[in-house]
């Protein structure tokens, strides 16, 4: 996605420059030291002129515009933490997120743990300020959450997309990071075509520091929270969580609406201990197995994210779902229009279960 150029300093972007913004955000003294994903040659500082810049044509009537080096920051997404981004001397969009510059070694520290891979987004500039870390990832054109709120998934597209979410997940068991925080909202597409995936960024993501992957942090989304997260034990294995995760998403694309749903948390986290759900009329054998084998209440009886990919439903040409028998097919389509029980439900879970630790 492209957009009209704003007269800035020539030249592309490139990683880890160090930038200061000319006005709110960043306005410190210039940068002496700055955060790294891997080993780089040392960049000069490029520092510009602190000069007011206005808002491009196309941004929104009360747009502010911030200046960061080459870089424009427009409106604010998810409550400040990201921007729509633009590099003035190419026009290309970006979406900026923004960290505390406390917080830079934790979130670079996954993606120098991470070998390239096409199913992983990866920062396509990261620019250390004194109080903040920017990172910049190319603007994608929705996500799956999008994409199953408006209808439910026939099995050849269903497989052919979630088999990229789940390479995704084995590329970050196999390295060492287990996501935490997975739901359909964090696959976004890079195509306009909408059939090509990638995991939007590593945030939230834990690092292993051997092959013991227990954790103990109660992190999770309430729709997509594994049974052992909500038990008493003081670990789990955090590996089979994700997987959980991706198995409800699984479900959700197939179905049209969470496996397991309620309005009052409670009650909801009672259905996901119970780990009892009914699969949709007209399911191929293979698709029913896959999502069963995911969706176990003992971790240690799932699919490992590397298993995933060796299913058959994955590996052979899924079958097309047979047609409903009722007209309830349409009524499925329960996948919140917002954030729904993805987000809405997050801060009532939290007390009820103490997720998010």
């Amino acid at each position: 996605m492209r957009a009209t150029p704003l007269a800035a300093a020539a030249g592309a972007p490139s990683r880890r420059k160090r930038w200061e913004l000319d006005n709110d955000l960043d306005t410190e003294c210039p940068i002496r030291k700055q955060a790294r994903i891997g080993p780089q040659p040392r960049l000069p500082s490029c520092p510009l002129p602190p000069s007011p810049l206005p808002a491009p044509a196309h941004a929104c009537a009360g747009t502010t515009a911030s200046r960061l080096g080459p870089y424009v920051l427009l409106e604010p997404e998810e409550g400040g933490r990201a921007y729509w981004a633009l590099h003035c001397p190419s026009g290309t969009e970006y979406t900026c997120k923004v960290y505390p510059a406390r917080e830079a070694q934790a979130v670079l520290e996954p993606y120098s743990r991470l070998p390239p891979r096409g199913h992983v987004a990866r920062p396509a500039d990261v620019v250390a300020g004194p109080r903040h870390l920017y990172t910049f990832f190319p603007r994608p054109h929705g996500d799956m959450h999008s994409l199953v709120r408006r209808h439910r998934l026939p099995e050849p597209e269903a497989a052919a997309l979630f088999r990229q979410m789940a390479a995704a997940l084995a590329h970050c068991h196999q390295h060492g990071l287990v996501l935490r925080d997975l739901k359909l909202r964090r696959f976004v597409f890079t195509n306009e075509e909408r059939t090509k995936l990638v995991l939007e960024n590593l945030e939230d993501a834990c690092v292993l520091n051997g092959p013991d992957d227990s954790l103990w942090d109660k992190h999770a989304c309430p729709a997509y929270v594994g049974p052992e997260i909500l038990s008493s034990r003081a670990s789990y294995s955090g590996k089979a969580a994700d997987v959980w995760s991706l198995g409800v998403a699984l479900f959700t694309m197939l179905a049209g609406h969470y496996p397991f749903q309620d309005s009052e948390p409670a009650l909801l986290f009672g259905k996901i201990r119970r780990g009892a759900f009914a699969l949709p009329e007209g399911l191929s054998a293979p698709a029913r197995c896959l999502v069963r084998c995911l969706l176990r209440r003992e971790p240690a009886e799932r699919l490992t994210a590397t298993g995933i990919l060796l299913h058959p439903w994955l590996r052979e040409k899924p079958i097309p779902s047979a047609p409903p028998r009722s007209h309830l097919w349409e009524a499925d389509q329960v996948v919140p229009e917002g954030p729904g029980l993805e987000e809405a439900e997050e801060e009532e879970g939290v007390r009820e279960a103490g997720l998010y630790g």
